[in-house]
């Protein structure tokens, strides 16, 4: 399992080394964060389901942020979403807390054009808020997952979820959030949270998440 999780992390991490993709954001090409779409999905579910291992937390910790005590995890993330939600009420960004984790779910109505992977500007104001509780709450990792629905080939699809999900991390890093906490990765149409045979199935499914999951000492 151990070495399951390290394998994982290489392949997303963003620090990693390969091929190289155009930031949507800048134009500037740089390292290709995702790699093969399959192997991405599986590598970020293990860090979605609030693994982290032992290389990313090194990285992480190495990097200045602080481990989080065992009992004092609970209360930290309580903190951190109790911000997230007073800032975001009314934003369209949903906030939930899965265990000790916490997830922001961001339709792609609000946060991009159809098919395209740069963030509308009237959605800064958000990201910005949320950049800021993450800086200020710093010990999580932050893992950004790029969704869509099935219309369209699976092979744009995949590339889209990838664009839009580095978008969005690109910009947290414009604001501050370090890069050792930053994991991206796309999975294309492969995760529907709604029947893609409806619009409104459809709509649900085009989506960036961000999953904040606790460095802690343990």
């Amino acid at each position: 399992m151990r070495n399951l999780f390290i394998t994982s992390l290489v392949i997303i991490t963003v620090a990693g080394t390969g091929c190289t993709t155009v930031n949507p954001q800048t134009g500037e090409k740089e390292p290709n964060r995702t790699g093969t779409g399959a192997l991405v999905g599986a590598a970020a579910g293990v860090i979605a389901g609030g693994i982290i291992g032992d290389s990313k937390k090194a990285a992480i910790i190495g990097a200045g942020v602080g481990a989080i005590g065992g009992a004092a995890v609970g209360a930290y993330m309580d903190k951190q979403e109790k911000t997230l939600r007073e800032d975001l009420e009314g934003t369209g960004v949903e906030v939930a807390r899965v265990g000790d984790n916490i997830k922001l779910n961001m339709p792609s109505s609000i946060t991009f054009d159809t098919n395209q992977s740069i963030v509308k500007p009237e959605f800064f104001p958000i990201l910005d808020d949320i950049s800021q509780t993450l800086v200020k709450y710093e010990s999580t990792l932050v893992s950004i997952e790029g969704h869509t629905d099935s219309t369209g080939s699976a092979e744009y699809n995949q590339q889209l979820s990838v664009n839009r999900a580095n978008s969005v991390s690109n910009y947290l890093l414009q604001k501050g959030v370090i890069r050792e906490r930053l994991v991206t990765s796309g999975f294309g149409e492969s995760m529907p949270v709604a029947d893609n045979g409806t619009a409104e199935g459809r709509q649900a499914n085009r989506r960036v998440e961000i999953t904040l999951i606790p460095v802690t000492e343990s």
